[in-house]
């Protein structure tokens, strides 16, 4: 496999997509009722990157459509995890803003998973993760990179 770069490439997102789906549900076993993975994404986006994005800028990160963005903000927007303020730079759009209550809600989900992430760390080898961590990074580095390049398609609409 290893001299066909293609079935190399193509194992490692199969790989990938079946680990986020297996995480994606235990995440979700985690959430407080009326949250999914997509509101926990968000929340988590905007401790990375910094609140005050607008729901554009999180649809193209997401690589979603606006609509869906929107629909993910209002939901979150409905149980207090995020405040959403018009644009200063430009009346018309708005900006998305943690809550202290959407830092705690991120929090205490993290606490939730704790025990599944230390079942986890006993069932690898924690030295296979650490070392795995420098290649998913570069390997979201070039797909975030390339998803700008031109005549990529853009789902954010």
């Amino acid at each position: 496999m290893a001299d066909d770069p293609v079935a190399l490439c193509f194992e490692v997102f199969n790989e990938i997509g079946i680990i986020e789906q297996l995480s994606r549900s235990l995440l979700e076993a985690r959430l407080p009722d009326g949250l999914i993975a997509p509101h926990f994404g968000v929340i988590s986006h905007l401790v990375r990157r910094g609140d005050g994005r607008t729901p554009i800028e999180m649809a193209r990160a997401f690589q979603v459509p606006k609509t869906s963005m929107t629909h993910t903000v209002k939901g979150l927007e409905a149980h207090g995890l995020v405040e959403v303020r018009p644009n200063p730079d430009d009346g018309r759009s708005k900006r998305v803003w943690l809550t202290p209550a959407g830092r705690a809600f991120r929090d205490q989900t993290i606490r939730a998973l704790a025990p599944d992430l230390e079942r986890l760390s006993k069932g690898v080898d924690v030295a296979d993760l650490v070392g795995m961590l420098p290649a998913l990074r570069a390997l979201r580095a070039f797909l975030d990179a390339d998803r700008d390049r031109p005549g990529t398609p853009d789902p954010s609409g």
